[in-house]
């Protein structure tokens, strides 16, 4: 039987529990894909995953949300064999193994081509499908987003929010985002943010004093340690996305929707499912980036042998961009 090198985590705890294992390569069934892992980006939820808080999610398991890579075999002749491939989401890593090793086996209708003549290299293409579809799906379907709105991004360096500004700059949408570090604001500013905000966990007055009208869409990535400030930054008749939750917080403590919330401003969030990563422009917005017109920003590299200090480094916040592991 054919094996592979795959990360498996089989207790909750801190980055070590994330060991280095050969176990066997999956064989895919009609309908399935198996993909041959070259690269995959690291997400927060599968730090919370590691730390035990993903209730649905049973050990041992191979995480990762997201995978790139080329098919190694199509039983039901969806793809030929080679070609360039990106998955997300739809149970990967949670319900099924996912995307931390050398194979993974994924629904068909999970996976989307990346055009065969792409000239990014595997860093880039590993950074792309997860935050792509977040960005993406956060602005266009749960914010609706317009040309010539307004949006504030609460969480801007985040790789997610780093993309989004960059989306919606290039859709004609007038940009401001958040920081806690001053010195990130030319970073910022580099993927087409137009005012920056230092964030000290209220930055309300500091947007009423800007914009008196507040903004016409804000989506939240630091999550529900800001999300009370977040919808007072937004106009009567604006919409608030909550996407991510990088404040490391799930739920609040106490939540009065008729004082939180107010008047007109309508809360949604995204959560991304195998549909929204299939809805997502990736050959498009693949494109772009390769043509120098959409910038995304990749954190730090890591190689899969380097596992557990990839995941130290996603914990301390130090990567300054999407942390992407190859394989």
């Amino acid at each position: 039987m054919a094996t592979m090198k795959a990360v498996v985590i089989r207790e909750a705890g801190g980055p070590e529990v994330l060991k280095i294992e050969k176990i066997p390569v999956p064989v895919p069934k009609k309908g399935q894909v198996l993909m041959r892992i070259k690269a995959f980006g690291l997400n927060r939820s599968e730090l919370f995953t590691r730390w035990g808080h993903s209730p649905s999610v049973s050990f041992p398991r191979v995480l990762g949300i997201e995978a790139v890579g080329v098919v190694e075999e199509s039983p039901g002749d969806e793809f030929r064999k080679g070609d360039v491939i990106a998955t997300a989401m739809g149970g990967l890593g949670r319900d099924f193994d996912g995307g931390y090793a050398e194979f993974t086996c994924v629904p068909a209708a999970q996976v989307q081509v990346i055009q065969t003549t792409t000239q990014l290299p595997w860093e880039s293409l590993g950074a792309l499908p997860e935050m792509l579809q977040t960005a993406w799906g956060s602005l266009f379907r749960s914010l609706r987003l317009a040309k010539g709105e307004s949006l504030l991004i609460r969480g801007g360096t985040t790789s997610v929010g780093l993309a989004a500004a960059a989306i919606a700059k290039n859709h004609g949408v007038s940009v401001a985002a958040t920081t806690r570090n001053p010195a990130r604001e030319s970073l910022l500013r580099a993927h087409g943010v137009e005012h920056v905000f230092i964030d000290n966990g209220s930055i309300a007055h500091q947007v009423r004093e800007k914009r008196p009208e507040g903004f016409d869409k804000v989506l939240e990535l630091v999550g529900t340690t800001v999300l009370k400030d977040s919808l007072k930054c937004a106009k009567e008749g604006g919409i608030v996305c909550l996407s991510g939750i990088v404040g490391n917080e799930w739920s609040f403590d106490h939540f009065s929707p008729m004082e939180a919330i107010p008047t007109a401003v309508c809360l949604t969030s995204y959560g991304g499912g195998p549909q929204d990563f299939m809805r997502t422009p990736l050959g498009g917005l693949t494109r772009q980036i390769e043509e120098g017109t959409l910038f995304v920003q990749i954190g730090k590299t890591f190689r899969l042998d380097d596992i557990v200090e990839a995941h130290r480094c996603m914990e301390e916040n130090r990567a300054g961009g999407k942390i992407v592991v190859l394989t």
